[in-house]
């Protein structure tokens, strides 16, 4: 768990950032990324080093060449501001060579495209390395914890719609899909590559002896984690979060993912976790056209859902957050997709989530859809859940509390059969099929909750007029008493 120390450490850099002249929060994160990607290409090379020196044989594809020993984190991080501001700067020096680092290693090569060195001074450059070197790195949890920290601090929405989800929202839509080590686990709409971290964790908790076996190691840090991004800022962002989770290759495609170059994700996911970006629309001309034969929209979130089933396999499984809109859309594409969903899908659950769960980011109400891709229809009912709580305040502040209905959820869900006997008027309850397509395949869960309106008795207007007429006569005597006191 990151200390207070170390959390105040970092608080006191973003601040020099700031200080510095960088104030986006994209930025700054970006910038601490490359940092620690050079660290962690030095602990790789002294890996190499290690393995070497116990087999007795030369370095097996070496990071660092001997030439560029003074470009290694180990030989600056003691360095005098100034002179290690001018080895980060120099041509051939350490920022030419992360951002030439793919021809030595494959695995970093496609973050690291475009990037930038934007640290205005040495100063703040020291600062940094000096947090960054008092991270124990050794330690998986404390380096995924304090890049989730950093992660945290994003504080505004992308341009594209993009912001970073609860991780205790994640955390339930993992729970509530229960990944498996045999999944190939994909979010088409990475960003900073929270599905994919919490579903590592997942993984780790659950099957952690499992882990040790060379076949299923290989498949969890080469196979197990896909996800698409077109921002090459946040495809860095993800890939650090993901390797500082101990997920060391990641298949991150910097790639529009509703467009036609997107040929990586068809047909391959077992299980998709996603918060697609739902902000405006987007030009048609650039959407694959086995998306648009799904669901002809330019609503993107629309298009993600198409997407999502062009992606799964089938008997694949998905856990989407969506806007409400897109459960009771009046459209043509709208009912489309929900058509889709509902008859030649296997739609499982619709979780209604309080409009304030994405402050201060967004106040819009959202709801999370699970469903199975077995294009031969399977719905039977659908589970619905009215979720009030989350465990902390829905206004811009979202301080903790006691109120929290996220374990509640997960329960139910797993307990599916128990639920068929709960009321309307009940937080969570089921509709059977033929209802939802009755009411034009509405999903919304006001459709369907039945509301007890409690009976109130009032005094007669006589009644209220003489009791405000006593006291109206009482205020005066007391005013009456007071003029007396001061005469």
């Amino acid at each position: 768990m990151i200390t207070g120390d170390l959390k105040s450490q970092i608080d006191k850099v973003w601040e020099a950032f700031w200080t510095g002249g960088l104030s986006n929060p994209i930025t700054v994160i970006e910038q601490m990324t490359y940092l620690l990607f050079i660290r962690r290409l030095d602990e790789l090379q002294t890996q190499k080093e290690s393995k070497a020196n116990l087999l007795k044989k030369p370095i097996e594809d070496p990071i660092y060449t001997a030439d560029e020993a003074e470009l290694r984190w180990s030989h600056f991080k003691n360095m005098d501001p100034e002179v290690m501001y001018r080895l980060f700067t120099k041509d051939q020096g350490v920022f030419d060579f992360l951002r030439n680092v793919g021809n030595k290693s494959a695995a970093f090569s496609k973050f690291m495209k475009g990037a930038t060195f934007m640290i205005p001074t040495p100063r703040l450059l020291a600062q940094v390395v000096e947090m960054i070197s008092n991270i124990n790195m050794s330690d998986r949890d404390t380096k995924g914890d304090v890049y989730e920290y950093l992660l945290s601090k994003i504080a505004s929405a992308g341009q594209n719609g993009q912001f970073r989800t609860p991780r205790h929202i994640i955390r339930m839509m993992v729970d509530m899909v229960q990944p498996t080590l045999e999944d190939v686990i994909c979010d088409p709409s990475c960003g900073t590559a929270g599905f994919l971290t919490v579903a590592g964790e997942y993984i780790r908790e659950h099957f952690e002896k499992d882990l040790y076996t060379d076949s299923v190691k290989a498949h969890f840090q080469q196979k197990m984690f896909m996800g698409m991004e077109f921002d090459p800022t946040m495809i860095r962002i993800g890939g650090m979060n993901l390797m500082l989770h101990g997920i060391e290759n990641p298949q991150l495609m910097d790639v529009d993912a509703l467009s036609e170059a997107n040929t990586g994700f068809a047909d391959k996911a077992t299980l998709v976790l996603a918060n697609p970006p739902f902000k405006g629309s987007l030009d048609r001309e650039a959407v694959d056209g086995k998306i648009l034969a799904v669901v002809d929209s330019k609503k993107t979130e629309l298009l993600f859902l198409a997407l999502i089933l062009k992606g799964l396999k089938l008997g694949g499984r998905c856990a989407v957050i969506v806007p409400d809109g897109v459960l009771f859309g009046s459209s043509k594409a709208h009912l489309q997709i929900r058509q889709e969903l509902i008859d030649r899908q296997k739609l499982q659950a619709v979780i209604s989530m309080p409009s304030g769960v994405f402050k201060p980011y967004a106040g819009v109400s959202t709801a999370v859809l699970v469903f199975t891709k077995t294009n031969s229809g399977g719905t039977d009912q659908v589970w619905f859940y009215d979720m009030q709580a989350d465990g902390f305040s829905l206004d811009d502040k979202r301080q903790p509390v006691e109120a929290n209905d996220i374990a509640d959820i997960v329960n139910r869900y797993h307990h599916l059969p128990a639920e068929s006997t709960r009321r309307r008027t009940d937080k969570s309850f089921m509709v059977p099929l033929k209802e939802i397509q009755d009411n034009k395949y509405d999903l919304s869960i006001n459709r369907y909750k039945e509301v007890v309106y409690e009976e109130k008795t009032y005094e007669k207007p006589s009644v209220i007029i003489g009791q405000i007429e006593a006291l109206d006569a009482e205020r005066a005597e007391l005013l009456n008493q007071l003029k007396a006191m001061l005469a």
